[in-house]
């Protein structure tokens, strides 16, 4: 599902006041943090994961293939936080603006 910028812009509003969920520390992408990824992003759907010690270029390589594990997509990254959101198949928490030129909601 890919989120135009007046989702990304309300995703990234209700983002600001959480706490980051998730920290990927020093043995960087590992099999329990992708686990627990996709439990925080099923019980929430958006979620703020902090990076720790690495450069740019290995924050946005991890977060992309976080994202592309967990089947979520990548709101923001600012610095060594970053926003997931993925949409509940059943019962969306968080309903998101219609997309330009619709008129429902998705």
């Amino acid at each position: 599902m890919a989120l135009t910028e007046n989702q990304r812009r309300f995703l990234r509003g209700r983002a600001h006041p959480l706490a980051p969920i998730v920290t990927i520390g020093q043995s960087g992408l590992t099999a329990g943090v992708v686990g627990e990824t996709e439990r925080a992003l099923t019980d929430h759907e958006l979620v703020k994961v902090r990076v720790r010690g690495a450069d740019r270029a290995t924050r946005d390589a991890m977060l992309a293939e976080l994202a592309a594990r967990t089947a979520a997509e990548l709101v923001t990254r600012i610095g060594h936080v970053a926003v997931l959101y993925r949409r509940r198949a059943a019962e969306p928490r968080l309903p998101l603006p219609a997309p330009a030129g619709s008129g429902a909601q998705t």
